[in-house]
């Protein structure tokens, strides 16, 4: 188990980005005029030349040499919801002599050749139509990574089809950043801004997380398979104090966190916050803003070191929504913004937002983006695991709302009754009643933690994606649905004869149409349900439910528009998701039968067998009061009975499940059929738990997993 010991403090600026060969590395190591050529490339997003990347990647090459690196490998980002990479060797062919060279062009700088037949294509490739290509991001920094296969030289790329499509997540990615970019300069440009040369998403992903101890977790086949649990009674205390929530970071957690922000930094992720979340044993990281392409990189590269870190310290990581029932899940919140690259932030109000019209437009067109296609944000946000969480008392409801606040609410109402607003709610003094410390202003608005789209600021903070997921598709979905609003926009105002009126008339529509959207109230409550309904927003409750929405034609319109993705490539990713639920829920039915036949029901006809031994051999003895073991025995087997006949029932369903074709029919009957009989046989094996002996039950229970850590 690793441990920190005082000669490993640190400055932190001494570490920070060692391992990354970023813009000052490039500074440093590249010729003046190659450096600026990729910067030129950055900026304008053109096509980089061979001869300057050839240059590149030599230098790219001496540098990870230099930080121990053998092999380098292009890190892409395919429809798995993982990453995958294949490394080769800096290595030539040897010489006369034997002897080897180091070498890296700037064509394998540029374009790798991975195979793409077994990665999920959802038809757009044959099991036999092997060639895929991975092209250089160069927008976000490569890296070196040591691990036990020792440096390697890691080279963000984006992966595609022999035919072009795109088999990843980052391809839609950079699309959907050029489009919100063109449509964000045009809409600036409308205001005066002449300077501002590019708009870029800025994003800062929240990620939340369970920690448990690693023995434990491998005497728990459901974990091992699953990631979640699928058994388990609560114990007798769970998250209901909420003593946990902020407390005191225990030592063991404590030093992990150290290393994991200790190899964030190294690889220049901006880790900054870390603190106990709500449920025991569950904790969160925050970063620093960055841009979205980076941010969902490094967000990856946080996924993989909590786990890499966790087994370092014979702990854990669980990454899924909902590993512990009862408790609160993990969800990652997707806080996105708009900045220019002259350093202004489109979604700051400013100290007047009553004033700031370009900034009323930015809001308004994010709500009529958020109202049309709240379909899409759902389905973004679209999990097996998060079917466990929304809606869920720690989570946003699956209803799709936004909330602005007191401030910004006024700001809308005024706009709707005039077409222009005149003043700004303030913030008052906030006094604490003790003299020894100091009064201050309080923001103008509350915060909404049950807002599954929030304003907090100068940002929005989209809560509902799972923490397993990467946060690729939820930006990618954001970024076009306000590029769609912002280019509606332009194309009106842009040929008005009065700007100030035909601006002060589109504000007044847009905060008219689409002020439904709006709610500032408690999302958990039973109330907004019922609301939500009148108002006809969509409540999506299932990721089975949501998918169809990538293949409307609302959604092929609005991503061919912009071309983000073709018909096919939606297409194929309502395939995948279809087949990805179907394998997960299956997995998980077939776990509980494994788990049941072998360990749980024998278990409880060891315990139920004692019991009967002890009724007969107090008979035999005494004659005495049997009463108590008599209840005991009858309850116990009544309830292995239910479990019985609810294990056939899931045998029987999952079985059916499997001879059906894969998509959505297959999907649709997993999500209805399977799952209702995995909470049938879930529901008398937690009874049973409880009354069998705990040295007789085979496996950790929840008081176990997250109260021991």
């Amino acid at each position: 188990m690793r441990t920190t010991s005082m000669s490993e403090y640190y400055n932190v600026s001494d570490i920070f980005g060692v391992n990354v060969f970023n813009d000052n590395v490039m500074k440093e190591r590249l010729p003046k005029k190659v450096y600026q050529k990729l910067h030129e490339t950055i900026q304008d997003s053109s096509e980089l030349d061979l001869e300057t990347a050839d240059i590149i990647a030599h230098e790219m090459k001496e540098w990870a040499i230099e930080q121990g690196a053998t092999h380098y490998t292009h890190w892409f980002q395919p429809l798995t919801g993982v990453t995958a990479e294949k490394h080769d060797s800096f290595i030539t062919s040897p010489d006369a002599q034997g002897k080897v060279l180091m070498s890296f062009s700037g064509k394998e700088l540029i374009k790798g050749e991975p195979d793409a037949s077994s990665f999920p294509s959802g038809g757009l490739r044959a099991t036999c139509e092997a060639r895929g290509y991975t092209a250089w991001d160069c927008t976000s920094f490569a890296f070196v990574r040591h691990d036990a296969a020792g440096a390697t030289l890691c080279i963000p790329t984006a992966f595609c089809s022999y035919t072009g499509e795109a088999l990843d997540q980052k391809t839609p990615l950079l699309r959907s950043m050029q489009a919100i970019n063109e449509q964000s300069l045009r809409l600036i440009r409308l205001f005066g801004n002449t300077t501002s040369r590019k708009v870029t998403p800025s994003v800062g992903a929240e990620q939340e997380y369970f920690l448990i101890d690693k023995e434990k977790y491998l005497k728990r086949k459901d974990l091992i398979y699953t990631g979640r649990t699928l058994f388990g009674s609560m114990p007798a205390k769970g998250q209901e104090m909420n003593d946990h929530y902020f407390g005191s970071i225990r030592p063991r957690i404590a030093a992990f966190m150290k290393d994991v922000n200790t190899e964030l930094w190294k690889l220049g992720v901006p880790a900054k916050t870390q603190h106990n979340e709500v449920a025991p044993a569950q904790h969160e990281l925050a970063p620093i803003f960055e841009t979205c392409n980076m941010a969902t990189d490094h967000n990856h590269l946080v996924m993989e070191i909590l786990k890499k870190t966790a087994n370092e310290h014979g702990l854990q990581c669980l990454l899924h929504e909902k590993p512990f029932d009862g408790v609160n899940g993990s969800g990652k919140h997707d806080n996105w913004s708009l900045t220019t690259d002259d350093g202004i932030n489109l979604l700051d109000p400013g100290k007047h937002p009553h004033d700031n019209k370009q900034f009323q437009l930015v809001l308004t067109c994010i709500m009529k983006a958020v109202d049309r296609h709240a379909d899409l944000l759902r389905v973004s946000a679209a999990d097996v695991g998060n079917d466990h969480r929304l809606g869920a008392d720690e989570a946003p409801p699956a209803i799709v709302s936004m909330f602005l606040g007191t401030q910004l609410e006024s700001i809308i109402e005024q706009l709707i009754e005039n077409g222009v607003a005149t003043h700004t709610p303030k913030g008052e003094m906030l006094k604490t009643g003790v003299d020894s410390l100091p009064d201050f202003m309080r923001d103008a608005t509350d915060r909404n933690r049950t807002s599954p789209f929030a304003f907090t600021g100068n940002k929005f903070e989209f809560r509902m994606v799972g923490a397993q997921d990467s946060i690729s598709m939820p930006n990618v979905i954001l970024n076009t649905i306000v590029a769609e609003a912002f280019k509606e926009a332009c194309d009106e105002l842009e040929q008005a004869d009065d700007f100030d009126m035909a601006l002060s008339a589109y504000l007044r529509k847009l905060a008219k149409e689409h002020q439904r959207i709006i709610f500032n109230g408690d999302g958990y409550s039973n109330e907004w349900v019922k609301e939500a309904g009148r108002r006809g927003l969509p409540n999506i409750r299932t990721m089975v439910e949501a998918i169809p929405a990538l293949t409307t034609p609302k959604a092929v319109e609005l991503f061919g528009k912009f071309n983000v993705f073709n018909e096919s490539e939606l297409q194929s990713r309502a395939e995948i998701l279809y087949e990805i639920y179907a394998k997960a829920v299956n997995i998980e039915a077939r776990a509980m039968i494994n788990i049941t036949h072998k360990t749980l029901i024998p278990s409880v006809i060891k315990y139920v067998t004692s019991l009967a031994n002890s009724i007969n051999a107090v008979k035999a003895a005494c004659g005495c009061d049997i009463s108590v073991q008599t209840e005991l025995l009858t309850e116990s087997s009544s309830l292995l009975s239910q479990a019985r006949k609810a294990l056939q029932a899931l045998e029987t369903a999952t079985d059916a499940g499997l001879a059906m074709n894969a998509g959505k029919e297959q999907a649709e009957y997993y999500s209805e059929n399977v799952t209702a009989a995995m909470t049938a046989l879930r529901a008398p094996i937690d009874k049973l738990e409880i009354m069998v002996d705990k040295s007789m039950w085979p496996m950790p229970s929840y008081g176990d997993l997250i109260f021991e850590v």
